[in-house]
């Protein structure tokens, strides 16, 4: 690529300081959107917007393409930031209760940064890029419903690899990528237990059902499946963040109800749970009388990258940034992610980036989500080339195996 991305590092800061202090949560994030497709004017793009959510998607077409079923590479990037209130002390740090504790601010300017280096360089391309600007990763399921309004096959067909960047505000020293083979994110599932019972007075529980006791046993109970019916190997985490009942000291309350998050690192796994959940629950409702009405739902697969293209992310940084600059995990994170979506349709992989201040320490540094989570400027030319030269790469790689 002839194109200097050094040359936009000026440009890209004062994006991301931009997006930062003006951060948009959930669907629908029309300032945002409109920021970026003004970051993306006059650029050589197909742009269209969703319709059920404020995303964009851009297609470029390469000119080297031969044919209408040249290859294809899309890019990820989230857009949305967190109900938080920033308390990092930046003198571009938001004031609306919002923040971008997460990173996006930095995932879209890389993307923009990569976008124009690609653009610059379009006639060199053998084949054509999707960039997928995605609101809704924080909970939403936007990647879900961009992928129901046709993102994968927004160049006219099928997207061949994909890649999304992820920065950490902790974790690893400063410029460092992470990767993983195999599960990189565990699967998040939602468990809410309502427990109907009987009221009555606080003197007398016999003569009511009394659900308080049985919510409890849930919560213990649920903790003893994992440790008896699951590989230590192959883990399951629930944690019951929420337990609701009551309004009284001397009063039975009718009903009463919990809250829970369940991860899981397989799809073995996620079944198991799934199955023995509702029996945990069910049993403990029978032995006090009282019912149990379950909404056991799944939310986001398990991020699971793909060992051909994982592997081909690892021999790029090392030969574009030096072996150094990566670290290559032996375990996955437990928090997930929606883009682990695009990964069940199509061969790719999800990349960290260490964005932990270099003056900073990255064991302690808060972490992403934490109102006090700093993420360091200047990765943002390195995750944009990052981004430029998967792309230029695999689209290489992969018209040469069209032409063979």
């Amino acid at each position: 690529m002839s194109f200097a991305l050094d040359d936009l590092r000026s440009d890209l800061v004062d994006l991301r300081r931009e997006l930062h202090t003006n951060p948009e949560v959930g669907l629908d994030l029309p300032w945002t959107q409109q920021r970026i497709l003004h970051a993306l004017d006059g650029l050589p793009l197909e742009i269209s917007t969703g319709t059920a959510l404020s995303s964009i998607t851009a297609v470029l077409r390469g000119g080297r393409r031969r044919d209408e079923d040249a290859p294809v590479v899309l890019l990820r990037a989230d857009m949305d930031g967190l109900p938080v209130t920033e308390d990092t002390g930046l003198d571009y740090a938001a004031t609306t209760g919002t923040m971008h504790a997460c990173g996006h601010d930095l995932h879209m300017a890389m993307l923009v940064g990569a976008a124009r280096a690609l653009c610059a360089d379009k006639d060199e391309l053998p084949g054509d890029v999707v960039f997928m600007f995605q609101p809704g990763e924080e909970g939403h399921d936007g990647a879900g419903l961009m992928l129901e309004e046709g993102v994968l096959e927004a160049a006219g067909r099928r997207a061949d690899a994909a890649y999304a960047l992820h920065v950490w505000s902790a974790l690893e020293p400063n410029g460092t990528f992470c990767t993983k083979p195999g599960t990189i994110m565990s699967a998040s599932d939602r468990l809410t237990v309502t427990v109907i019972g009987r009221g009555g007075h606080g003197s007398a529980p016999h003569t009511a059902k009394d659900p308080v006791p049985p919510l409890c046993e849930m919560a213990l109970g649920l903790q003893v499946m994992l440790a008896r019916h699951f590989d230590v190997f192959d883990p399951a985490v629930i944690t019951v963040g929420s337990i609701h009942a009551g309004s009284a000291c001397n009063v039975i309350p009718e009903s009463g109800m919990l809250d829970a998050t369940v991860r899981s690192f397989s799809t073995a796994t996620q079944d198991k749970l799934f199955e023995l959940i509702p029996q945990v629950i069910t049993g403990i409702a029978d032995q006090h009388g009282v019912r149990a009405e379950i909404d056991l739902r799944r939310q986001y697969p398990a991020t699971v990258n793909d060992e051909q293209e994982d592997a081909f992310v690892a021999q790029t940084v090392a030969e574009v940034f030096g072996q150094d600059s990566q670290a290559r995990w032996s375990s996955p994170l437990t928090a997930s992610e929606d883009f682990s979506r695009v990964l069940q349709a199509v061969p790719g992989a999800f990349i960290g980036l260490s964005a932990v201040p270099a003056d900073a320490d990255h064991i302690t540094s808060p972490f992403n989500h934490s109102a006090m989570a700093i993420f360091d400027d200047d990765v943002l030319v390195d995750g944009a080339r990052l981004f430029v030269e998967l792309t230029t790469r695999r689209l290489a790689a992969l018209a040469d195996q069209n032409t063979d």
